[in-house]
């Protein structure tokens, strides 16, 4: 009986591979990052060829499923997951069965019965993602969960950095504006201790969250003290997650006068960035962002190789441990 038991499991078919998945940068170490942004490398270069198309990806799907407004991140999805040539659907809330009451957990087992192979989903929840990676067997990309985190665009940032200085060991970054409400910068202080970067935030005492320095950063609320940073990181007002009639700065006139970044206020050896959408003339002056020192072009363009990579990495890379579970962070 032993001997038809053995045969029997050795006769049926291997488990699935294990599903990976980037919810947060807390997922990745830092030879992941590095991988990540050598693979956003090389894809960086195919596209300056004429026909930019790889078949690196052919027959996969890609969903992206999106409870929030979106440009840049939803663009650049969609259009990574074409140049690697998988097949694309995407969802947004508005206009679906989340108009009539459908839940987060029943939108994902509905997307699940197609068997796609990756759901890339920003949500104002946060652990939304998560609940998405335990209802379906697809790889998901955490591309925002409310003020929680956006690991893809602290990668982007990361490229963008190592393409305009050469290097991330050492860089000191001065991330400015509302970090009481910002994903992006959750993501991007843990993404620059990661590869050795020192990170300063800036900002209105308000606007800048009680306890954030357990994630490796330095608080104040001098605007002086960017002088010292190799990078400018400008964060704009994130005023429809502000709780309605909190007042956390007098004006956004003060606010622009006492925190807005200007060309006087950036050193000629600095970079300037932004996540976008900007708003110019409240915390970015319209000449700054034109400025030659600006990189929001460039983030935008690494978005796309970025996304690929991670695209990518997450469809042709061996298993890797099961990701973090949505922690509880610094609110």
């Amino acid at each position: 009986m032993a001997d038809i038991r053995v045969m029997r499991e050795h006769l049926l078919p291997p488990p699935p591979p294990a599903r990976r998945h980037l919810l947060s940068v807390r997922d990745l170490s830092r030879a992941d990052v590095e991988r990540l942004l050598a693979t956003a490398g090389s894809f960086a270069q195919s596209l300056e060829r004429e026909v930019k198309k790889l078949p690196t990806l052919r027959g996969r799907t890609v969903v992206t499923l999106f409870y929030e407004s979106s440009t840049r991140t939803s663009s650049s999805f969609e259009l990574a997951a074409k140049r690697l040539s998988a097949d694309t659907m995407s969802v947004k809330a508005t206009g679906s069965a989340v108009d009539k009451g459908e839940s987060l957990r029943d939108t994902a087992l509905t997307l699940a019965a197609y068997d796609p192979d990756v759901i890339v989903i920003r949500h104002p929840q946060i652990g939304a993602p998560q609940v998405v990676a335990q209802a379906t067997r697809a790889s998901v990309v955490n591309a925002g969960d409310g003020t929680h985190q956006h690991p893809t665009q602290a990668l982007l940032d990361l490229y963008t950095m190592q393409r305009a200085l050469g290097r991330l060991e050492g860089l000191h970054v001065a991330i400015v504006g509302d970090v009481l409400h910002s994903r992006v910068a959750r993501s991007l202080i843990q993404a620059l201790a990661l590869v050795g970067a020192r990170t300063t935030l800036v900002g209105p005492p308000t606007l800048l969250p009680d306890g954030i320095e357990a994630l490796g950063c330095e608080l104040t609320s001098e605007i002086d003290a960017i002088a010292a940073a190799d990078v400018v990181y400008v964060l704009r007002m994130q005023r429809e997650r502000m709780a309605e009639g909190a007042a956390y700065v007098p004006s956004l006139r003060e606010y622009s006068a006492r925190w807005g970044i200007t060309p006087e206020r950036l050193r000629p050896a600095q970079v300037l960035m932004h996540p976008g959408p900007m708003n110019r003339g409240v915390e970015l002056d319209p000449r700054a962002a034109d400025d030659p020192r600006s990189l929001i072009g460039e983030q935008v363009r690494s978005g796309l190789v970025v996304r690929m990579a991670v695209l990518y990495d997450l469809l042709t890379t061996g298993p890797a441990p099961v990701p973090a579970a949505v922690a509880e962070e610094v609110a």
